[in-house]
């Protein structure tokens, strides 16, 4: 079954996950370039990774609910792509 993923997330200044349940799919992790501040996702080894303002990337047949971002409040994290 193919699923649209579609997610704007909010960032605070604790990790939070992209999902709260496990979600298999190919996705466009985006940073929109109006952020103030660099999105930290909490690296495979628990180090901060930064995403700053434009940076995007894709990720292929990723767990969304293994991926956790924090950053400056209110800056925004962008989530698209599906389960295909």
């Amino acid at each position: 079954m193919n699923n649209v993923v579609m997610r704007k997330i909010v960032l605070t200044a604790n990790y939070q996950p992209v999902s709260t349940q496990p979600v298999i799919a190919s996705v466009t992790v985006s940073c929109p370039p109006t952020n103030q501040g660099a999105a930290l996702f909490k690296g495979d080894d628990g180090s901060d990774v930064p995403f700053v303002a434009g940076e995007y990337h894709k990720f292929n047949g990723i767990d969304l609910s293994s991926l956790q971002v924090k950053g400056t409040p209110g800056d925004v994290v962008t989530i698209v792509g599906g389960s295909w």
